[in-house]
């Protein structure tokens, strides 16, 4: 079973999928990859001893801000580092 539904993007996500034969393809596959990822996410939480609640997560929602731009570049310099087989914290910082 499928629905129609209308969502408002930004101009680049609209310019992306516009230039897709089938954007509902992508959206679905971006959606589903985001629901696995929480449900992952939630699993090891909970394989590591820690209860996920459906009102423990209503109630920090609203307390832990998505992460900024310096916070993801950070990650990713991290990331980075230690996929080349560096420890991050001994680098300069960039």
């Amino acid at each position: 079973m499928t629905r129609r539904i209308t969502v408002s993007l930004p101009d680049d996500v609209a310019d992306y999928l516009a230039k897709h034969p089938n954007s509902s393809a992508v959206v679905t596959e971006a959606v589903r990859a985001r629901m696995q990822r929480t449900a992952t996410t939630r699993a090891m939480l909970e394989a590591a001893g820690f209860p996920i609640t459906d009102e423990g997560v209503a109630r920090w929602r609203g307390k832990l801000q998505p992460p900024t731009a310096a916070q993801r570049d950070e990650s990713r310099r991290r990331l980075d580092a230690l996929e080349a087989g560096r420890w991050p914290d001994n680098e300069e910082q960039a």
